[in-house]
């Protein structure tokens, strides 16, 4: 048996296509304001990526990049600038920030109706009690989307979500509790982890090292690779052992071209659901 692929970049293509379509159809254009605060490499990569999408599906973007050495006031002072601007319909702050600028402190500062990435303590406080928040993380919504695109049934499933982020494994598990599944979170603490994850229906990784192999999966499971990372030779890499994992599993997503291009998709969607609520749409 081998493994159906979880094609993240094809379904992206896909979602991203009737989205476009459906913003042809506005009058006004929903506005994604980005923040970036340094020059880390890999973030202007992230917010290129983010901005270039976002341009192709027919959303406007505005971008401020401040210099590393940037003090909490003055970005501040630019979050609530865009919260009162009228025509801003999504603000998002690059992560990671540099160390001497307080995360928690300026995320919170974001209009929870303009928190596009759902990182506000009022929106997870609304995830995870159950209300329905402005948006949840971008990771976690691509993952879903993926799922139900590939028509994989989550009421009732046995999940372990491998890690406890606040960006994915977290909300990740909060998703599919609220799909009616049954959740296990495990993490680097925890004891017998070949023993849960055997259990599994679902396993989800994003821990950013190589821990799920064919040998500790149950058969015919789905298997999301949310973790990446280079290996020592500069090969891109996930959490998943591919090729013996692709062996048990029904459904695997691949590393590079799975969890990856939802993401961005999440953010696209979550986007243009900021702009429905606002607009009473």
């Amino acid at each position: 048996m081998t493994a159906e692929i979880l094609d993240g970049k094809k379904t992206s293509q896909k979602l991203l296509q009737q989205l476009q379509d459906e913003v042809k159809g506005l009058m006004h254009k929903p506005i994604l304001a980005i923040l970036l605060v340094g020059e880390n490499q890999a973030s202007k990569i992230y917010v290129n990526a983010k901005l270039k999408k976002a341009a192709e599906i027919g959303f406007e973007t505005v971008f401020k990049n401040f210099p590393a050495d940037a003090t909490e006031d003055e970005i501040v002072k630019q979050i609530t600038e865009w919260n009162n601007d009228k025509t801003i319909t999504g603000i998002l702050v690059q992560l990671p920030l540099p160390k001497h600028l307080d995360e928690h402190l300026i995320l919170n500062k974001i209009d929870p109706i303009k928190d596009v990435d759902g990182l506000t303590v009022h929106n997870t406080g609304r995830f995870y009690s159950g209300q329905n928040p402005f948006a949840i993380p971008c990771t976690t919504r691509g993952i879903i989307m993926l799922l139900k695109e590939y028509n994989i049934e989550l009421e009732g499933k046995n999940v372990v979500v491998i890690g406890r982020s606040n960006l994915v494994g977290k909300p990740t598990a909060q998703a599919f509790l609220y799909e009616n599944a049954t959740v296990t979170i495990c993490h680097s603490k925890t004891r017998d982890l070949e023993s849960i994850i055997k259990t599994a229906d679902i396993v989800v990784s994003a821990v950013g090292e190589k821990i799920v192999n064919g040998k500790i999966l149950k058969n015919n499971c789905v298997v999301v690779d949310v973790g990446i990372f280079r290996t020592p030779d500069g090969k891109i890499t996930g959490d998943v052992e591919f090729e013996s994992a692709s062996q048990v599993a029904s459904y695997i997503s691949p590393v590079p071209g799975g969890v990856g291009p939802m993401t961005i998709t999440g953010l696209m969607f979550n986007l243009m659901n900021l702009y429905l609520i606002q607009t009473g749409a």
